[in-house]
This record gives C-alpha cells, structure tokens and sequence, in this order.
C-alpha cells in the first residue's frame, strides 16, 4: 500500500505517525516536509475533502498568527490559500493512502487509513 506523509520533524506527534508507518510491512511511504515543499491550495483542498473536513479544521492554531488573522471564520479558499503560502499553518502529520486522508492527532488515528 502506498502511503504519503505531511511531515514535520520538529513535531513529536508527526515523527510517532511516522514511526507507524516505517514499522507497517508492505507500506511503500513518500515522505514530504511540507515546510521545505508546502503543497497547493488544490491539494490540501483535495486533502481535508478527503479527509471529510474542513480547512479550518486543518488549521494549526499553536504558535501561529492563524485567530489573530481571523483565519478559523475566513472562507475556505482565505484559508487554503494562507496555508499555501504559510505552511506552518498546516496543522500535522496528515497522511493519504489509497484507504482515505486523516489528520493523525493522535499518531493511533493513522490506522483508520492503513
């Protein structure tokens, strides 16, 4: 099964998501640091559709401007659009397989997809 991570090493909850999937036989993983290679508007938009959520609900609020700039009430395409070009407003790890998208907070909810 192939596997993407949004990763950030920093985080000790994206490098635990990530420890699961390393440790998973027969996962084939792409990781991607989102803050050194940030993905599109389009994609975090396909993304949180996949995932059943909201961009806002994607939104990392810890060490961010994200309320101050009002970004949980802004529209959807205001917030894809701040985390395109901000990625440290993506909230993390998110993690695609060919079973769906979850934002894995916490690392356990990576099974749902594996």
């Amino acid at each position: 099964m192939k596997a993407t991570i949004w990763h950030n090493p920093a985080c000790g909850t994206s490098r635990k998501t990530l420890a699961i999937l390393e440790e998973t036989p027969g996962i084939e993983l792409t990781v991607v640091e989102y803050l050194k290679t940030p993905p599109s508007a389009e994609k975090l938009a396909q993304l949180y559709r996949d995932a059943g959520m909201t961009p806002q609900a994607g939104l990392r609020l810890r060490g961010t401007d994200a309320v101050e700039r009002r970004l949980p009430d802004a529209d959807d395409a205001t917030v894809l659009a701040a985390m395109a070009a901000e990625p440290k407003l993506i909230e993390r790890p998110l993690v695609e397989t060919e079973k769906g998208v979850a934002l894995c907070r916490p690392q356990e909810l990576v099974a749902q997809i594996l």
